[in-house]
């Protein structure tokens, strides 16, 4: 039996495993029996809440990944790894053709895989900006006015709780708040079917075919949401997702979230239909995410936290970090330990989350990192 027909009957099993899910799943609410990958002695693994995907306890982020940059991600799997998060903004899809090469040469039996939805947030902002442009000045001033309003109200701007990770994060907290009230009044002027359905759909086969599968474990949409209204308002992720799903495309839902993490968590858990989410857990902003943290333990809802680290240490060119958030690690966690793993081991620390993401750019990163989540030999 030659390689391609290996593949294409491997592709095809999980194909019938992503169907079989789809297709049994009246309830959404029902907790599947443990589901393992890549198990091996030694890695710790949790359960990613209602998928009953067991997942290493750090999973692979896909930002630095590429076609020539993805030999580091064989060998964590190698150490049991077992979790890939990818999505079509990583370098334009060469995230996702990075990881195909990954897939070639460990198995798509060995990982499970993410990608996410990458134009569906920023789309519908933009289309409800077009909107907000084409009102009188008189109108839009009132507009921004109720925007600021319901920022102050939720304290979705607060320095701790948006955690400042990128200097873009306000402008997208105030367009995603924008869209949401225009919504309100407009949105009966939106293609829906276009910018709402058809876009995931398309985004989905086009990041199958970059990664070269059948069949995706968990799509993610919204990509970054900023209001649980892009999380709950827009029966059009469900149908999309739920078409996908019934075509063996696809397996879960998610959504991720940096600006207001809290909100979109609990928005996302009382849809009924995601079964996950990635957001931004650290340090810094855990006080406002804690309670809903621990309500999603119980409703066994999966999360993943991300921009662990990222508040204590940035090494990208030109940025830096408030020292007194690095006082905060370096309390919380004593030891040898450097900055950014001390971060990791805090969050691990918390029984409440499935796992903790990391975007780890070579094999220094790997060894260290999984080094976490491994027993001593």
């Amino acid at each position: 039996m030659d390689k391609t027909t290996k593949r294409r009957d491997f592709l095809a099993g999980v194909g019938s495993l992503c169907l079989g899910t789809a297709l049994s799943a009246g309830d959404v609410q029902a907790a599947p029996p443990a589901e393992w990958r890549n198990r091996q002695p030694g890695m710790a693994y949790r359960r990613l809440g209602r998928t009953g995907y067991m997942v290493s306890a750090i999973v692979m982020g896909g930002n630095e990944i590429r076609p020539d940059n993805y030999e580091h991600v064989v060998a964590a799997i190698d150490l049991g790894l077992n979790y890939l998060d990818t999505a079509p903004a990583y370098g334009r899809g060469l995230s996702e053709k990075g990881f195909a090469r990954v897939i070639r040469a460990r198995g798509r039996d060995k990982v499970f895989l993410n990608t996410k939805v990458s134009l569906w947030d920023t789309n519908r902002r933009a289309v409800f900006r077009k909107i907000f442009d084409s009102l009188p000045v008189a109108e839009q001033k009132k507009w921004q006015v109720r925007v600021e309003e319901e920022l102050e109200r939720k304290g979705i701007l607060e320095y701790d709780y948006i955690g400042m990770y990128n200097p873009s994060q306000p402008d997208e907290a105030r367009a995603a708040v924008l869209a949401d009230l225009l919504e309100q009044r407009y949105g009966r002027q939106v293609d829906r079917r276009k910018n709402f359905y058809q876009l995931i759909v398309d985004s989905v086969e086009a990041s199958l075919s970059r990664l070269e599968t059948d069949c995706l474990d968990v799509i993610t949409c919204p990509h970054g949401a900023s209001s649980p209204v892009e999380v709950a308002g827009y029966p059009e992720i469900f149908e999309a997702f739920e078409k996908l799903k019934k075509e063996g495309k696809v397996r879960h839902l998610s959504v991720s979230a940096h600006d207001d993490p809290a909100g979109v968590l609990g928005a996302a858990m009382e849809t009924g239909v995601y079964s996950m989410a990635m957001i931004a857990y650290n340090i810094v902003n855990h006080r406002w995410i804690d309670k809903v943290l621990a309500k999603a333990k119980k409703r066994d809802f999966g999360v993943i936290a991300m921009k662990v680290a990222r508040p204590v240490h940035d090494n990208r060119p030109g940025r830096s970090v408030d020292p007194e958030r690095v006082k905060k690690i370096h309390a919380a966690v004593p030891g040898a330990l450097d900055t950014p793993r001390k971060a990791y081991r805090w969050a691990l620390g918390n029984p409440h989350l499935s796992a903790v993401i990391s975007n780890m750019q070579n094999l220094e990163q790997v060894k260290a990192n999984l080094a976490l989540v491994r027993a001593k030999p």
